[in-house]
């Protein structure tokens, strides 16, 4: 079923469908469209489920159902409005029937950009809060004073601006500040969506810096916030504080590496630094070690993927120590750690390189090493060894090769 034929049936059953959201957005953005969400006014639920029997219903608070159209599932959803009776993301009283517009339900989302439609037999724009202009302006603007209604909407405006590099309008950024308070009694599955997709973007540097200038930075990400103030070495460091230093770092670690995974490792490389003791600055020493008591903190409020964590642990650990790193033993050690991990040698050299820039000759053939080391085991062993003898045996010649390969 193309779109023009789904349309089509929704008139035929004397309702209106429109094509909603980011798709709308980023028609205006120059862009092509991931996914279409739709909408649909002046429908009874039942009628649809005549018309579209295949259609598959998921959501619990309001009808959205997957439909097939030009060959992907898409969203379509009924229009609705929403009123906050308590606090939380699940405080909101919902209503949709074939009485609410289309206008009315673009009331209830969370900025502009987002808050326009197309009527898709028509071709018509409906755009009541001047979404298109400010598309074109590249600004990001809240819909209305119920912005605040949704705590979260703060971080999506913060996301907003790290996805498109747009700027919020200073009264978006007053509204944001209004959400501190009870942002910080959200599900940290909520906040943690959002840093993904933040982490996702060319630039997840103005995701914090637009939360720093809502003043929610501290609230949200306390342990990135810490590193404001905290003065580095300016030899080694002439951007400035640990902050800036770590803005910069996952800005260009973003360039060469999409995951974020990686990304969120190059965020909290230095975040044992945001614990130095002023009397210390400018230096801080033994930050990787705090850095772990960090991470961990963090992870028991926000409950990180466990290979996030890992991953970004050794991240923590290892970014000093690879770079300078000089005896055999140790390298080879550094080598076979690296390779237990589920991210690629890549993965771990991408934050090094940035963070360093440039890498030692052993990281940048490391995956090669790696390999050739692994081709030792303990089958190579001489036969009259047992036990921990073969494991000694190996790390030796393991060291062995590493020393013939890179002298």
């Amino acid at each position: 079923m193309t779109e023009l034929d789904f349309a089509k049936k929704i008139h035929d059953f004397g309702g209106a469908a429109y094509l909603v959201g980011g798709a709308v957005r980023d028609k205006f953005r120059g862009v092509e469209a991931h996914d279409k969400d739709y909408c649909v006014t002046g429908l009874d639920e039942k009628i649809f489920v005549e018309a579209f029997p295949d259609a598959v219903k998921f959501g619990k608070s309001f009808p959205v159902y997957a439909v097939e159209i030009d060959e992907k599932n898409c969203e379509v959803a009924f229009a609705r409005t929403e009123r906050k009776i308590s606090s939380g993301y699940r405080g909101f009283e919902i209503l949709f029937s074939p009485s609410v517009t289309i206008e009315q339900d673009l009331f209830r989302r969370d900025t502009t950009i987002n808050a326009m439609a197309v009527e898709i037999l028509s071709g018509k724009l409906v755009d009541p809060f001047g979404g298109r202009q400010d598309v074109l302006d590249k600004k990001i603007r809240a819909v209305s004073k119920h912005f605040t209604d949704d705590p979260v909407r703060a971080l999506r405006a913060a996301r907003q601006a790290a996805q498109f590099n747009f700027e919020i309008c200073s009264e978006t950024v007053e509204a944001m500040k209004l959400c501190g308070e009870e942002l910080s009694r959200e599900p940290s599955e909520r906040i943690f969506d959002e840093l993904v997709t933040a982490l996702k973007t060319d630039k997840p540097s103005i995701f914090f810096r637009s939360l720093e200038r809502a003043e929610l930075l501290e609230i949200i990400f306390p342990e990135i916030f810490r590193l404001r103030g905290k003065t580095q070495p300016t030899h080694f460091h002439p951007e400035g504080d640990a902050y800036e230093h770590t803005m910069q770092i996952v800005d260009d670690v973003a360039k060469i590496n999409p995951k974020p995974a990686v990304r969120f490792a190059a965020l909290m490389h230095d975040i044992g630094k945001g614990s130095t003791p002023p009397e210390k600055l400018p230096h801080h020493y033994k930050h990787e070690i705090r850095g772990i008591d960090v991470l961990n903190k963090m992870n028991r409020r926000m409950t990180l993927p466990n290979d996030w964590k890992k991953f970004a642990a050794f991240v923590i650990r290892e970014h000093m120590r690879a770079a300078r790193l000089k005896k055999p033993g140790k390298i080879v050690e550094l080598l076979l750690k690296l390779n237990g991990l589920k991210f690629s040698v890549k993965d771990f050299c991408d934050v090094i390189l940035i963070d360093n820039h440039g890498l030692p000759p052993y990281l940048e053939h490391a995956q090669e090493i790696i390999d050739e080391l692994l081709k030792i085991g303990g089958k190579d062993a001489p036969p009259e060894l047992h036990g921990s003898q073969v494991g000694e045996w190996i790390y030796t010649a393991r060291v062995r090769r590493f020393v013939e390969i890179y002298s």
